[in-house]
């Protein structure tokens, strides 16, 4: 036994030294075979029996040897392919002799050209390792699974359910083991109850394995969720839970998700802002909530959304949500900074607390931190120069419209006349157009129009006007008591003048208002001095402008709107 313990210890030492005496020694596998076999079945040598096993350490080696030379060969591995099925059926595994030949055995069906079902034999038997009390072999046996999860995904799968319940040893090496192994088990099919379990790990897991956790849930979450809700609601879950502890570039990943989804955007909105009423202490949730109320906080302000309960918020409320943030000590100064951007963005938004935000904004000028004082000093900059731009003030102290010409994309078509927005106002609701425009279908060629209208609407459409046909008025703008009228008169076959005349039907009047126009480079523009700058309430007077349009090319050309 001694002699042939050692001369499968030198065959093994020469194999793995010098490759070129591989082919030598595979004649040799139909003999290890036998020796193996009368170990197994009949007891090669009573006197080297340990706990009921046949001389183990002889098992091993051989074992060792026959994965060495059938590594890479298929001849050779057919050969021992029933010798490795009976060694894993045979051995006792209750007794850690046995599973030490078991283990050596999985390794060896693992490693070379065997049958799918010896493959199969083998990761059930690393499964029941799975089961056992000693750590150590679950260890091994993770170790194991980790390796082939690439090649035999089905095969580990069967086992989901033990290894995700070793994620709740208490050994921390065991637990980082069932970690990767559970991350490398996720699936379209059962990403939901996988991430079900991730979660709740995540929520208990010992620090040091946070960061992992998070980056493999957020990998995990992209490639196989399910909905973009799911998406959103499992990222979010894991910034409330370990916001500390998630990589740098989750943030801008999280923000470019939620702009994406944009009919998402009202349940997120109210999510986030619940979040960080309850918690700020989670700097990544906190700069995507600053960031999701700066741009959605409109649609919070209403209080409605069919995803969520309805809950009542205030321009106060938010605002001192937000200042919250400014003055918390946990805030770093990145995160003040997203707050203090989104405080800055609702003065775009709302309509009766624009002085608390200048004063918000002011105070951070004179900051110790470089970056929030240049902020803040920039802000206060458009405060001072652009503050009749401010859509809060819109036509309550001071206004401006923005009309865009564009080419139409339906050339010789009859163009559309729409709306005109405020230019930073970021409106929600479209105003309506009149009957005398919106009657008018897109698309409809311009010979089928039999009224004048035809000739106002075909802008700069290098088309004959009709003989005698009197520059119509159509309105192109309604809304909070400013009305825009429009008519528009061919001068020759390349010009157009375009006369633009507003009104003011509410009670208090409205200074500095201007009226601002933009074309394509094609087209050239000429804006003559307004009649005035204020419109007196309820319709006093009116200020009209001449707009000179030339289109040396004669292209179609459609009034739009610029958001």
């Amino acid at each position: 036994m001694c002699v042939l313990h050692g001369a499968v210890v030198l065959i093994t030492e020469l194999c793995e030294r010098n490759p070129e005496t591989l082919e030598r020694f595979r004649k040799t596998v139909p003999d290890l075979v036998q020796i193996m076999k009368g170990l197994v079945i009949s007891g090669y040598s009573p006197e080297h029996d340990v706990a009921g096993i046949s001389d183990p350490f002889l098992q091993v080696r051989i074992l060792r040897l026959l994965r060495i030379l059938g590594r890479n060969n298929e001849t050779a591995s057919d050969a021992m392919n029933d010798l490795l099925a009976q060694v894993a059926t045979n051995t006792d595994s209750t007794k850690t002799v046995g599973n030490a030949v078991l283990y050596e055995t999985v390794l060896t069906v693992l490693d070379i050209k065997s049958e799918s079902g010896l493959r199969v034999l083998a990761v059930n038997i690393l499964g029941r390792f799975l089961l056992n009390n000693d750590r150590n072999i679950r260890y091994i046996a993770m170790i194991s699974l980790q390796k082939i999860v690439g090649t035999d995904h089905n095969a580990v799968q069967r086992h989901r359910g033990t290894i995700v319940d070793c994620l709740k040893d208490q050994d921390a090496s065991v637990k980082r083991r069932a970690l990767d192994l559970s991350l490398a088990l996720v699936s379209a099919s059962n990403i939901r109850s996988m991430m079900k379990e991730l979660l709740i790990f995540l929520s208990s897991c010992p620090p040091e394995l946070r960061s992992q956790a998070a980056s493999g849930i957020f990998n995990a979450a992209e490639r196989y969720a399910p909905s973009q809700r799911w998406h959103i609601d499992t990222i979010l879950h894991v910034l409330t839970t370990a916001g500390g502890d998630v990589r740098d570039e989750t943030v801008p990943n999280l923000i470019q998700l939620i702009t994406n989804a944009s009919e998402l955007h009202c349940y997120t909105v109210h999510k986030l802002y619940r979040a960080l009423l309850t918690d700020i202490s989670q700097p990544s949730l906190v700069q995507v909530a600053c960031w999701c109320i700066g741009e959605y906080g409109d649609l919070l302000l209403r209080g409605e959304c069919q995803d969520t309960e309805p809950v009542q918020v205030t321009e106060d409320d938010v605002l001192d949500a937000l200042e919250t943030v400014l003055q918390s000590h946990m805030s770093s100064p990145a995160t003040r900074g997203f707050a203090l951007t989104a405080t800055m963005k609702l003065s775009t938004r709302i309509t009766d607390n624009v002085d608390r935000i200048r004063s918000i904004v002011s105070i951070y000028g004179s900051c110790i931190d470089v970056e929030l004082q240049q902020r803040a000093v920039e802000y206060n900059a458009l405060f001072k120069k652009y503050d009749h731009m401010r859509y809060a003030e819109a036509f309550s102290k001071s206004g401006e419209l923005f009309l865009l010409f564009q080419l139409s994309p339906h050339v010789g078509t009859f163009p559309q006349v729409c709306d005109l927005l405020d230019l930073l106002g970021g409106a929600e609701e479209t105003p309506q157009l009149s009957p005398a425009v919106s009657g008018l279908a897109p698309g409809l060629p311009i010979n089928t129009l039999s009224t004048a209208g035809g000739d106002l609407l075909d802008l700069l459409g290098g088309l004959e006007p009709a003989p005698a046909a009197p520059a119509p008025t159509v309105p192109a703008y309604e809304k909070d008591g400013v009305t825009l009228t429009l008519s528009c008169e061919k001068t020759s076959d390349s010009g157009l003048t375009v006369t633009l005349t507003a009104s003011n039907s509410t009670d208090s009047d409205i200074s500095s208002f201007t009226l601002q126009a933009a074309v394509p480079k094609s087209v050239q523009l000429h804006m003559k001095a307004p009649s005035g700058d204020a419109l007196p309430a309820r319709g006093a007077a009116k200020v009209t402008q001449m707009v000179i349009l030339n289109n040396p090319n004669k292209d179609t050309v459609q009034i739009d709107s610029f958001p």
